[in-house]
């Protein structure tokens, strides 16, 4: 099993970034996933989630209306957007995928968000 992140950088703010996760060993189309984020210091918070055929969809306060998460199941692939990004936003971002037996994570992508 895989999942690796990708698109993190150093950003200012109001800027966007797409980041990317990219699976693989395992059936990506029935699995729900997420993305988190932890800053130093702080404990990991969960972003965004998406169902496993993209039809529930949901977001932390912090970021909605700002960023977007979506899936590509053909391409076992999830995808988040960010737009607007502020200083707050700078942390390891993190996918995960999950069913009702196990979670799987990947490595992480840090995005940095300053002028």
């Amino acid at each position: 099993v895989q999942l690796v992140e990708s698109g993190g950088g150093l950003v200012q703010p109001g800027g966007s970034l797409i980041l990317s996760c990219v699976t693989s060993g395992f059936t990506f189309s029935t699995y729900r996933m997420r993305w988190y984020r932890q800053a130093p210091g702080k404990e990991r918070e969960l972003v965004a989630t998406i169902s496993s055929a993209g039809g529930s969809i949901n977001y932390a306060d912090s970021v909605k209306g700002r960023f977007t998460i979506s899936r590509d199941n053909a391409k076992n692939t999830v995808y988040l957007q960010m737009n607007s990004l502020k200083p707050e936003d700078t942390a390891v971002y993190y996918c995960s995928a999950s069913n009702w037996q196990i979670t799987y994570w990947g490595q992480g992508t840090q995005v940095t968000v300053s002028s």
